[in-house]
């Protein structure tokens, strides 16, 4: 979960709520909750909103979201992701 982590963070960082980020993000707070806890992917649209809303580098949280996500993809398959890796890099 290394968009989750990310975000309650800079979050905290920030000092920032839960609900004030929902809110920024026009959501309620409990599917937010789920975001920053990593039960529920966010949308590309909502990583880079979050970008702005918590002042750091869109390209950063954009990474980390795609990689949680390919992590996600993989993980069941382990044995042939590596292979399948390298063959989108070819590309």
């Amino acid at each position: 979960m290394l968009f989750a982590d990310k975000i309650k963070q800079l979050r905290e960082d920030s000092g920032q709520l839960q609900r004030k980020v929902a809110a920024a993000l026009d959501i309620d707070a409990g599917l937010y909750s789920k975001i920053e806890h990593g039960e529920r992917p966010a949308k590309r649209e909502q990583v880079i909103a979050l970008a702005s809303i918590l002042h750091t580098d869109e390209k950063e949280l954009l990474t980390l979201w795609l990689a949680d996500q390919i992590k996600e993809i993989t993980e069941p398959e382990k044995e042939i992701a590596a292979e399948a890796m390298e063959m989108v890099k070819m590309k």
